[in-house]
């Protein structure tokens, strides 16, 4: 039997190819997918300039609902329609074997018919910057995810060919409903209520061929095809096995297969087994992601307001988000439910409503200017998302800004990003309890209004305030999470570095921004010059206890912001130029650390160094420096406003980085071990304290406290964001660092250690593309016809062979 199997299968393929309609079907099949990839504009992988057949994967099974029905439509009502169908049924072959036979023939067909198509892989390999630069995995797994999509499309061919004695008929049928099973369930989706449109989604093939042709193959989506499949050639085994059978038969049939499907789908749900073929396992989730995830007890809602018609690269962005949200639900037992939304599309006619509810929301637009044949176009977009949690609502931006990189690979590092954007934010909303965040006073540090961006972004995660280190209670201090420390220009006293060094020992975090140089540019305006000193804190000994040692100098940078100075008076008004100040070094973050990692240049201002000294179990990452074109100047110094006048000699200015911050990870001594007791505390406490076990801890150190410090608008006493610099106009990136230390200093599941996934970004070569596109347009319409021609003459020249004999 096995051999009349073959033999209708062999016949089959035969038959196809011996036909011109055969060629015809599959070579418009090509010629109209290589159209779309290589010439049209809106779909151009030449026009994205990314290395990935996403867009192949993305259009192929639209293509598949005309060309598979195409194949399938003669396989049985063609045998009906030319009279052969009687002759075929009297061979020694079964109903089962001949529906068997049938679909594989039209299944290799449309294997055969794919494989041109691996031209594109080829020419996208040669073509990307540098040669192979293209996710090979990500391919195979996409191309599985397009053969099983095929191979359902195929089985319901199969059956409206064998219902149908007309293959006009069967080709229009099978389209309609392949299209219908693609993607009409999920327009019933869109109308249905919130907990049947999940169901609706999940019979819909759409959702899980999008799973799988990103690269990921899961065993739900496996099974999920092959229910489909099953489902399709019984009913065709039904139909065709005997025609005496009532509908009714048929019917009860068709409710048990589904029940079994259903049953069967639902226990695999259990299970997560999975293969990711991407290089870089950017859609496996990590343990720490997951364990986040498990702990989610309601139901998660994430609105992702990065929708609608946007340029190419922040379409990555949103597909990125896509995939992220399919393995957050997954891993959530569904407890997460999220939305896209065109903002533009909200509210009135130009979203002027929607868009100012996100703004009070605290998110704001972004700028871009988007290249068009007429030259640029501003557009708008939001970037961000909202987590909503029972009463907890929390934004968060997807894009990360750095102007020290290209568009696209700060759009890449977004693409990192976005695993540890909103694991951190489920972490915050889920953890039961807001931790407390205290920036001390007392000691001429920043005030609230120069604070107010620094601990307003804070508020939306932590319980912010002050901390008098007099009157806080050594029991309240137990309370306190983390305490900043943020460019205090008076004396610490005992008590109060007592206090601190108690915190420390029972696991405080602290963040020491520390200027130990006097020196400041408001001072510089009113008389021109100033002496700069050093301010005695009375916190060296502390720190060096720790392993850091805050130098009494200065640093001047060619790598610096400028400032506005004035140049004249014209017709009563002052002008103002932009000079550069050597004394405002903007630091361009070179540490793998995951504070840092890919985030924006910093500003700060009148730094000093940091050394940093042996000591027995504490390790120690440098996380700033300053360029390699700066020195250090030595205390006291005169600085003054006309040094902008003198030009600098950059041969000065190279030497080695300075380090200007770091983080501290160990053990930490107290130094008031063997020390007297500070006046006013307990000899009971101390003891208390020294008898408590010492954990291994964390501390972040900078020797520029100016880091946190928001720049504010003196006429209206209103603050700006953090980092921004107002005689530039430019957005530093002060803030995503400092939310990034306390994240770091707070976090003991490490979920920050999520900064620290890579994924590759992968680029075609733009000098190729620029002079030899035409030749690559060319080959990538003309060879993969060609291949089917050559193979068409070897089919026939076999074939003459053959019966020459």
């Amino acid at each position: 039997m096995a051999s009349s199997v073959y033999s209708v299968y062999r016949k089959d393929i035969s038959t196809y190819f011996n036909s011109l309609v055969g060629y015809i079907t599959i070579g418009l099949f090509l010629l109209v997918t290589g159209l779309f990839l290589w010439v049209f504009p809106e779909t151009s992988i030449i026009h994205h300039g990314y290395a990935s057949l996403e867009s192949f994967f993305a259009l192929a099974p639209y293509i598949f609902m005309f060309l598979i029905p195409a194949i399938t439509m003669k396989s049985i009502a063609g045998e009906k329609s030319e009279g052969t169908y009687e002759w075929l049924i009297t061979k020694p072959i079964t109903t089962g074997q001949l529906i068997v036979a049938k679909y594989l023939s039209s299944l290799t067909i449309v294997v055969l018919a794919i494989i041109p198509t691996f031209i594109y892989y080829v020419s996208i390999y040669l073509l990307g910057a540098p040669k192979g630069n293209i996710d090979t995995g990500a391919v195979i797994g996409s191309y599985i995810g397009l053969f099983l999509l095929g191979a359902v499309f195929t089985a319901i061919g199969i059956l409206i060919s064998a219902l149908s004695n007309n293959v006009i008929v069967a080709f229009l049928i099978s389209a309609f409903l392949s299209f219908s099973i693609f993607i009409g369930f999920d327009f019933v989706a869109d109308l249905m209520v919130e907990g049947l449109s999940d169901v609706w989604l999940f019979l819909g093939m759409n959702s899980h061929y999008q799973s799988v042709s990103r690269g990921v193959l899961d065993l739900r989506d496996f099974v999920f095809f092959l229910s489909y499949i099953v489902f399709f050639l019984l009913l065709t085994y039904w139909c065709m096995s005997d025609n005496r059978q009532t509908l009714n038969t048929i019917g009860r049939r068709l409710i048990g297969v589904i029940a079994i499907a259903g049953v069967l789908n639902y226990l695999v749900s259990f299970f997560f087994l999975r293969i990711d073929f991407t290089a870089e396992k950017k859609h496996t989730l990590s343990p720490i992601s997951k364990q986040v995830l498990q702990t989610l007890t309601d139901e998660l809602q994430i609105a992702v307001f990065l929708d609608g018609d946007l340029p190419v690269g922040f379409k990555r962005l949103r597909d990125a988000t896509k995939d992220l949200m399919v393995d957050l639900k997954i891993y959530a037992g569904g407890h997460v439910k999220y939305t896209f939304i065109n903002p533009l599309e909200e509210g009135s006619a130009d979203g002027e409503d929607f868009a100012r509810a996100l703004i009070n929301r605290g998110i704001e637009p972004t700028q871009l200017s988007v290249k068009t044949e007429g030259g640029l176009m501003q557009k708008v977009i939001y970037p961000a998302a909202v987590l909503i949690y029972g009463d907890e609502e929390l934004p968060i931006y997807l894009l990360q800004n750095n102007r020290f990189v290209n568009a696209e690979e700060a759009l890449n590092n977004s693409l990192q990003n976005l695993e540890y954007t909103f694991i951190n934010a489920i972490k915050k909303l889920t953890s039961g309890g807001r931790p407390i965040i205290a920036f001390t006073e007392g000691h001429g540090e920043l005030n609230d209004m120069q604070l107010y961006d620094a601990m307003h972004s804070l508020a939306g995660s932590y319980q912010v305030g002050r901390l008098n280190l007099d009157s806080v209670s050594l029991a309240t201090l137990e309370q306190i999470s983390t305490i900043v420390v943020a460019r205090p220009q008076y004396e610490f006293a005992e008590l109060h570095k007592f206090k601190l060094d108690y915190f420390v020992q029972h696991g405080g975090k602290v963040l020491w921004a520390i200027n130990q140089t006097q020196a400041d540019l408001d001072s510089l305006r009113t008389s021109g010059e100033q002496v700069a000193v050093g301010r005695k804190l009375n916190l060296d000994d502390m720190l060096f206890k720790y392993g850091v040692r805050l130098n009494y100098n200065l640093v001047v940078d060619l790598n610096c912001a400028q400032i506005p100075l004035s140049v004249g008076n014209i017709g009563g008004a002052s002008q103002f130029q932009l000079v550069p100040w050597v004394y405002h070094p903007i630091y361009i973050p070179q540490s793998a650390h995951p504070i840092v990692k890919n985030i924006d240049a910093i500003k700060g201002a009148f730094v000093g160094t940091i050394d940093t000294l042996s000591v027995t179990e504490i390790q120690k990452q440098t996380i700033l420096s300053t360029s390699s074109f700066s020195k250090e100047v030595h205390l006291p110094t005169v600085i003054s406003l006309e040094m902008v006048s003198k030009e600098p000699h950059p041969e000065e200015f190279r030497e080695e980085p300075r380090v200007v911050g770091v983080v501290l990870e160990g053990i930490f001594p107290s130094i008031f071990a063997n020390r007297p007791i500070p006046v006013g505390l307990l000899e009971s406490t101390l003891i208390q304290s020294n008898n408590k076990e010492v954990l291994a801890n964390k501390m972040v150190v900078l020797a520029d406290g100016n880091i946190l410090k928001n720049e504010i608008n003196v006429e209206e006493n209103v603050p700006y964001n953090l980092g921004w610099d107002r005689a530039t106009r430019q957005q530093y990136g002060n803030k995503t660092f400092f939310l990034n230390v306390i994240d770091y200093l707070n976090d003991d599941s490490q979920i920050i250690s999520l900064r620290e996934k890579e994924v590759k970004l992968r680029l075609l070569d733009k000098t190729q593309l620029k002079q030899r596109k035409f030749y690559w347009q060319f080959v990538n319409l003309g060879a993969p016809p060609l291949l089917l021609i050559l193979l068409g003459i070897m089919q026939q020249y076999l074939r003459k062979r053959k019966f020459a004999h």
